[in-house]
């Protein structure tokens, strides 16, 4: 694997009068509960260790309190920790300057909110063009760029609308537009699609992905909806009172979840629609009379429609062309049987 883009280490984030006080008694044990009841510190984060690797969408989820929110604000340190390292392209960024950390969220790292945070006086071409005009470009230089970003998220032609004038999902593409006008190789994403239509929202997710395809950002993503999460993840983490409860691979922890509260999590997901060829296959095996062949990223669903619900047919799994497994339709059965919490699932791989 590649050296992460981005490393976080032994994190923690206690908010109160005496932090440090309370860091001495979340570190012996204390739970976030206890530690608000006896000593009126709000435990934020709790030893997060996480690496991003380059090009990759790691998704942050957890329910309301988690703590998702408060950890992606540590990455720009629009927050400061009450310990740990936020490490960079291989600096601690506890150390930068001011100086040092304007340019990293000047040219480093752009943020798609929640709330799209749009300039309303200025046109929908001004807004993208935000990050060039700071940097004090004239218009002969960012017009062109930001219309061609702004073309390349579906908005051709809207330039000259001002935000009240567009539907919220074409707002969140201007948000887009402008982080990627910033051409930073980092986005923080905070609940970007969360205020948008279901229909709406499910676009965006393809956008993302289709962007994502081309330009290989390191994309870190807040969400608090498993459906979302494992589309958009190649790496999953989810948080509980402010600490990892599991965090890998989407498939994975789908398949060996190691704690009942990811169970639980799971439970109402559809897993036909979830799971891959490439996770219930058996990897270079040899089946005979084999029924056909389907894609290692197929779903289950697809695979189970290729087969006409025929329970004893298997099919060759296939990557470019090459065999890498083989998929008997008596493991995609039993993989849509929900499992128990694992005891030794990943629950915070390194």
């Amino acid at each position: 694997m590649a050296d992460p883009k981005i490393s976080i280490r032994n994190l923690y984030k206690i908010f109160g009068k005496d932090p440090r006080g309370a860091l001495v008694r979340a570190k012996a044990g204390m739970g976030k509960q206890e530690l608000l009841e006896q000593h009126r510190h709000v435990l934020g984060l709790r030893d997060i260790n996480i690496d991003m690797a380059p090009g990759e969408i790691t998704v942050i989820m957890g329910l309301s309190g988690s703590g998702k929110s408060t950890l992606i604000r540590h990455l720009n340190r629009l927050i400061d920790p009450t310990a740990g390292e936020v490490i960079v392209n291989g600096e601690n960024i506890m150390d930068y300057s001011e100086a040092q950390l304007r340019e990293m969220r000047r040219k480093h790292m752009s943020m798609v909110f929640q709330k799209f945070a749009l300039l309303p006086h200025r046109t929908v071409l001004e807004n993208a063009a935000t990050p060039l005009t700071v940097d004090g470009r004239p218009r002969s230089e960012w017009e062109p760029e930001a219309t061609g970003w702004l073309d390349r998220v579906g908005l051709e032609g809207q330039g000259r609308q001002y935000p009240h004038q567009l539907s919220g999902g074409m707002q969140q593409r201007v948000g887009i537009a402008r982080a990627l006008t910033s051409n930073s190789d980092i986005m923080l994403m905070d609940e970007a699609f969360s205020a948008l239509d279901p229909l709406i929202r499910t676009d965006m997710q393809d956008l993302l992905l289709e962007l994502q395809r081309e330009l290989h950002k390191t994309v870190v993503f807040i969400t608090h909806d498993l459906d979302e999460a494992l589309k958009l993840a190649d790496h999953l983490v989810i948080l509980k009172d402010g600490a990892v409860v599991q965090q890998g691979e989407p498939q994975h922890i789908l398949m060996n979840p190691n704690d009942p509260y990811i169970v639980d999590f799971i439970s109402d997901i559809n897993r036909a629609r979830v799971l891959r060829a490439r996770t219930v296959m058996t990897r270079g095996r040899a089946v005979a009379n084999l029924s056909g062949s389907v894609d290692e990223n197929a779903t289950l669903e697809e695979v189970i429609a290729t087969a006409e619900g025929d329970t004893t047919r298997s099919f060759a799994v296939m990557r470019d062309g090459s065999q890498i497994g083989a998929l008997a339709m008596s493991d995609v059965v039993k993989a849509l049987v929900p499992t128990a919490a694992s005891e030794g699932g990943m629950r915070q791989a390194s």
